[in-house]
């Protein structure tokens, strides 16, 4: 069988050459021949600005500036053989005097020490639960970091481990606070406050959180107790730094139902720390307080899928508005949807737009 050589195809023109003004090369007169009918997809190089002029979104490769009064930072590296300052991820740029960084769309949570985070228990050990806060490693919960049932103040035993299940078991979700950092960037958290410990009686919603983009910020609180419209009673909000939020009924402690400040101290804990903090059981919802539940995690899901921050401020401010926009629906106040359009008239409301 002969075998029939062709003639070598010609070489793809560099970047730099291709015309600025005609960047897919596509020409008329001889696209056919050349390309074999198609078209030369190579894009020219980005000019490197000479000013930060970027104030949308930059994707990975680009360059942001070739000024030297800039200095680099987070999400951004400067190539061989250049000093342009050029982006590694896609993001938002952030300047922080001469410093320039991006911040990522979205990215894992990062600890930090202070941090009020609401996680998941994915694994029980010896003595000590990993739980899931959404950063890039599990968070470690010691035994000896939560409130034993009545508020003992003694050293772990043997039988406080044989009984770790009955604490916290996997899936239980819970709030806690970051207590320490390890070098590789694991968490460590504790429980001992009285207001942190196993979450009942409500909702689970994950947002966006510190990584970036709109989600949950830190605020002055992270925690408060709400009055819910249309005869609802009280509800809880927990924003969690990492992203994760949990919206449920408001328990009144035996204190607060007999009108009394809730008193405060080591020698007081006894009485407030009770074998029922670490139930599983649910208490009775009503029916009011559920719908409220579901519209507020609708206001907080509508700040996030709009670019919003989500805190104290806004999810109040965004709340009332939903009402209200509930009460102008036919459906009334069952109207809990705050999806599509009407989300966005959530956020057009709240920014004034």
């Amino acid at each position: 069988m002969p075998i029939t050589i062709h003639q070598p195809k010609p070489p793809r023109p560099l970047l730099s050459d291709l015309d600025p003004y005609n960047p897919l090369n596509v020409h008329d007169s001889d696209s056919d021949s050349s390309t074999g009918g198609g078209v030369d997809l190579s894009l020219p190089p980005k000019k490197p600005t000479s000013s930060l002029s970027h104030s949308g979104i930059v994707t990975p490769g680009e360059v942001i500036t070739s000024d030297s009064q800039w200095m680099r930072g987070h999400g951004t590296y400067i190539p061989a053989s250049t000093s342009d300052i050029t982006s590694s991820l896609a993001g938002t740029i952030t300047r922080t005097n001469k410093l320039i960084s991006v911040r990522p769309l979205r990215a894992r949570y990062t600890p930090e020490v202070g941090d009020l985070v609401v996680g998941r228990i994915v694994e029980v050990q010896a003595k000590r639960w990993r739980v899931d806060v959404g950063s890039t490693q599990l968070a470690a919960l010691p035994l000896s970091a939560i409130n034993l049932p009545g508020g003992i103040l003694r050293k772990r035993t043997e039988t406080d481990e044989l009984q770790i299940r009955t604490f916290f078991a996997e899936g239980d979700l819970l709030v806690a606070e970051v207590q320490q950092l390890f070098q590789d960037g694991g968490a460590v958290l504790h429980t001992r406050s009285l207001k942190y410990g196993k979450l009942r009686n409500g909702v689970f919603v994950a947002v966006s959180g510190m990584g970036g983009g709109a989600g949950v910020v830190r605020s002055r609180r992270q925690v408060w107790t709400m009055d819910a419209a249309n005869g609802a009673g009280q509800v809880d909000v927990i924003l969690g730094v990492n992203g994760y939020v949990w919206i449920s009924k408001h328990v009144e402690t035996p204190a607060e139902v007999e009108g009394k400040p809730a008193p405060a101290g080591i020698t007081n804990m006894e009485e407030n720390v009770s074998a029922t903090m670490y139930s599983s059981q649910n208490d009775r919802i009503e029916t009011e307080t559920m719908r409220e539940i579901a519209r507020l995690r609708g206001v907080i899901t509508a700040l996030v899928e709009n670019g919003l921050r989500v805190d104290e401020e806004m999810v109040v401010r965004g709340y009332h508005e939903a009402v209200e926009m509930a009460m102008l629906s036919g459906e009334g106040q069952d109207d809990v949807y705050l999806g599509g359009e009407r989300g966005e008239q959530l956020a057009a409301a709240l920014t004034g737009k």
